[in-house]
């Protein structure tokens, strides 16, 4: 289908237009006038590169970034970064700081995105950063601006000790204190970018926090989830949604899959915050379609591609095209052949280091997935996988940083059904001694106490409604670990369900939970979409959760055990 405005136009005549009318108005009026002057076949307009969906960075640490954006046809990406000061103006001097990378082609096979691996950058540090795209013929394109802080030095702690931002080697002392938001959930139910009611404005909301960085925990987009023009709310209220072609049915050809991220990038919310704050993404089921587990053969009649496997493939090459993360096969593992001759992506779990204060830990609980089952197996089915697993416990137990977040895709101890008897996560509605996949998430909880691991915080999404759970064994069926908290946000601009019902295995107790309405719930008002947002300073980690209109429903302060 050809999708139209609200006023009944083509967008795909709008765009013509547009860049129509832009093309002609960078011809000289010479040109113009007397076009026979000019020989035969000679091009008298070249079309500017532009950057439709705007530009992002992810995956910062110290003394890193990932550089992101799409063209709008093929050509080399570049990136300027100027360090600058916090009013935005450009350091001079000892903390001056400016550098021009040039990036890889963006070309048709990856969708004209590109990505730029920054690295041997001063710590602590704020950047400008611009982007742009040379054609072909040497032509330079639209610039998008943008910016991001690097993280504290590791040898920066509470205000003391080195770090960059006022030159290499500067002994003046800067601050290890540092903010982030987190939630899932972007585009779901079928409530896409309404414009009547300013799009997206969850993530308005998170970027008015002014966070150093963004924790996306899953369902960046729902593949699985077709748009329409309008829905009608339970109130009877009309939704008005913006509709492209790629979005009226469920994701199949690599082609739609891409348009899924085409699309949420049209809303000028999510725009404007990935230009500022960088992105750490997870993925989850909604980026190829519902609960989908490896192997799995899809009963579903709306999909003609019936292959989970083959659908998680195209879903997982335009999520890693669109999303901020390194590609580098110097970090990470490139895709391989496994022992039973079966190609195994490159791993995308992994660890970001954010200074003294703060790792990050994100997993993939979705690539290693046994299928789902009931769950309650008397021997251990896998929800990481063995090597994730190794590499969660040594990293984390090797770990200096005083908080350790680990960023999963789905929460532990909340049962979230697949149909009548089969789960989806990793609960299985017995209290008692761990089964099937619990056994793996035993294994790391055990291994973190024998490894006297301290101030482990588990974050998710997932399940559509906002919650703090403290987890103990003196409330346990399971009782080999130390007491944690884990913390569920989201959505963010999905439906609101919940609260799901609790499984005892590792002893969790609902601090607090909030939902929405009724099921499903839009995100009109706001009310009932989430987001949660952390405050690190002074060895103090402070959690609180927030409505989409950035309102706090619930905040608790952690302070670190020794």
């Amino acid at each position: 289908m050809t999708p139209t405005t609200r006023d009944g136009v083509s967008r795909r005549a709008i765009v013509k237009g547009s860049v129509l009318a832009a093309a002609l108005a960078s011809v000289p009026a010479a040109a113009t006038a007397a076009p026979a002057r000019f020989p035969a076949g000679v091009a008298l307009v070249r079309n500017r590169l532009t950057l439709p969906s705007g530009i992002a960075t992810g995956d910062v640490t110290s003394n890193s970034a990932v550089l992101w954006s799409r063209s709008s046809g093929a050509g080399q990406m570049t990136a300027i970064l100027r360090a600058i000061d916090d009013g935005g103006e450009i350091l001079r001097g000892l903390g001056a700081f400016e550098r021009t990378l040039r990036g890889p082609r963006a070309t048709q096979a990856s969708d004209f995105t590109a990505k730029i691996h920054a690295d041997k950058l001063p710590s602590n540090t704020r950047f400008a950063l611009e982007i742009s795209f040379e054609d072909d013929g040497g032509g330079v394109g639209e610039t998008v601006q943008g910016s991001f802080r690097t993280a504290p030095d590791a040898g920066t702690y509470n205000g003391k000790g080195r770090a960059g931002g006022k030159g290499k080697g500067s002994e003046a002392p800067t601050s290890s204190a540092q903010s982030f938001v987190w939630t899932g959930d972007t585009a779901g139910q079928g409530w896409g970018i309404n414009e009547e009611i300013g799009g997206m404005r969850g993530y308005q909301a998170m970027h008015q926090t002014r966070p150093d960085f963004f924790i996306h925990s899953g369902d960046t987009v729902y593949a699985d989830g077709p748009l329409a023009d309008t829905v009608v709310e339970q109130d009877g209220q009309v939704w008005k949604n913006l509709v492209t072609e790629e979005v009226s049915k469920v994701a199949e050809t690599l082609r739609e899959f891409r348009g899924r991220h085409r699309y949420n990038s049209m809303d000028a919310n999510m725009r404007a915050m990935f230009a500022d704050v960088p992105v750490i993404a997870n993925w989850d089921d909604h980026e190829t379609t519902n609960n989908w587990y490896p192997g799995e053969i899809l009963d579903d009649p709306r999909y003609t591609v019936r292959d989970v496997n083959t659908l998680a493939a195209r879903g997982r090459q335009a999520w890693q095209e669109n999303m901020p993360i390194t590609d580098s096969a110097a970090l990470w593992r490139p895709g391989r052949l496994d022992d039973a001759g079966q190609y195994q992506p490159a791993r995308i779990y992994r660890k970001i280091s954010r200074g003294p204060q703060l790792d990050v830990f994100c997993l993939d609980m979705r690539t290693f997935k046994s299928p789902n089952t009931d769950g309650k197996e008397p021997y251990a089915t896998t929800i990481l996988g063995q090597e994730q697993v190794d590499w969660l416990i040594r990293e984390v137990t090797r770990s200096k940083a005083t908080w350790k977040v680990i960023a999963a895709d789905l929460p532990l101890g909340i049962i979230v059904p697949d149909g009548a008897v089969n789960q989806e996560s990793l609960a299985n509605r017995d209290p008692g001694a761990p089964l099937g996949k619990e056994l793996e998430i035993a294994g790391v909880l055990s291994a973190f106490k024998r490894n006297r691991v301290k101030n482990v915080v588990w974050l998710t999404a997932d399940v559509h409604y906002c919650a703090a759970h403290h987890y103990s064994p003196e409330r346990a069926g399971f009782k080999d670990f130390d007491p944690f908290w884990e913390f569920v946000a989201g959505p963010i601009a999905a439906g609101s369900f919940g609260p799901n019902a609790m499984d005892g295995t590792f002893g969790p107790e609902v601090v607090f939970s909030k939902a929405g309405r009724f099921p499903g719930e839009s995100p009109r008002n706001g009310e009932n979409q989430f987001f949660g947002h952390v405050q690190l300073e002074d060895d103090t980690f402070t959690v609180s959760l927030r409505d989409a209109n950035g309102t706090t429903v619930f905040s608790k302060v952690l302070t670190p055990a020794r």
